[in-house]
């Protein structure tokens, strides 16, 4: 659905020329949420802006359902827009409009007749859980509630796409957790396509079903949610990740051991398998959990453990060589 070819974007200025997105080739499908994650200044937000040319590409393709972008003309660049909402860290609401007003306002400028406007919003208030908010101002709502009239003005034309700009960024961790349920649930009932930037792999790991990495303006991994946290190939990917998944033993804690501590990684059905504990029936040795957790990606599990195991050098060894036979990924620590 969306298909960026080749897309560069370079700032001029008089003394120095900056790429912001470097040859990005991405293919997003109709009905996905796809996240793009990178640190501040990777050229994501720009990347996105490249998506409805707000920002428009030095070079390349921007196609949406067929068409390039970069093709159309002024008049039919502005209607394709209507069919790309955004949502933006920054709400970018009329602080001298009601929220009904505000959703009202989008319907307005796309020439919507007044007697359709009235019902539409009342039904956008509805989906986004503002009903009882429709005069309220502003500056009367929590950050939270900012953001929900932000999503319900960027579905009142009923866009094919969503973009989010860091649209949680602003928000507190309980707050997020809410707004990504909403996106979810727009995503499943009304099957938009949204296209979602952050910085924080655990808002890619909520709702994403594909994800890619950016790195100064360019991607370098990008594949399924899952793959991407249960097979990392970049340094990048992998320092993300492990601000979701990492568990660190403390060096006192490796010093004092005794036994043998190792890292376990299951992926899919493997994590639901009861593999440690055949393990220990069948082999003559003991184990202590020092640490875990199995986190669901897209409802398929993904768990990493790090337990001490003791016994005899042979024995461990043997034991060692089941896991690996039996799990994705065995690492000795200590």
């Amino acid at each position: 659905m969306i298909e960026l070819k080749q897309v560069t974007k370079v700032f001029e200025s008089k003394k120095s020329s900056v790429i912001g997105v470097d040859h990005v080739d991405l293919t997003i499908n109709r009905g996905e949420i796809y996240g793009i994650v990178g640190y501040s200044g990777a050229g994501k937000s720009t990347l996105l802006r490249c998506i409805n040319l707000l920002e428009r590409p030095t070079s390349g393709s921007v196609i949406i359902d067929g068409v390039d972008l970069l093709t159309l003309s002024n008049p039919n660049l502005r209607k394709m827009r209507q069919s790309v909402g955004m949502i933006f860290q920054g709400f970018h609401l009329f602080s001298t409009k009601t929220v009904a007003e505000n959703v009202d306002f989008s319907l307005k400028v796309a020439g919507v007749a007044s007697e359709k406007r009235k019902d539409r919003v009342q039904e956008l208030l509805e989906l986004v859980g503002l009903s009882d908010k429709e005069k309220v101002y502003p500056a009367q709502l929590s950050g939270g509630q900012k953001q929900r009239v932000s999503i319900a003005r960027a579905l009142a034309n009923n866009p094919k796409v969503l973009l989010s700009d860091e649209a949680t960024s602003a928000l507190d961790p309980k707050t997020t957790t809410a707004i990504l349920q909403l996106l979810k649930k727009i995503n499943e009932q009304l099957g938009i396509t949204i296209v979602l930037i952050t910085h924080e792999m655990e808002v890619v790991k909520e709702i994403c079903h594909r994800c890619a990495v950016m790195q100064d303006g360019k991607i370098v991994e990008e594949g399924k949610t899952y793959d991407i946290f249960a097979y990392p190939k970049s340094d990048l990917t992998k320092q993300f990740i492990s601000t979701v998944l990492q568990f660190n033993v403390p060096n006192k804690m490796l010093e004092a051991s005794t036994g043998t501590i190792i890292k376990l990684q299951f992926h899919g059905e493997v994590a639901s398998e009861s593999v440690v504990s055949d393990m220990l029936k069948g082999h003559d040795v003991t184990a202590n959990f020092l640490h875990g957790k199995i986190e669901y990606i897209n409802e398929e599990p993904l768990g990493i453990f790090i337990m001490e195991v003791k016994g005899e050098e042979k024995q461990i060894e043997k034991a060692l060589n089941y896991l690996e036979e039996r799990m994705n990924h065995v690492e000795v620590l200590s």
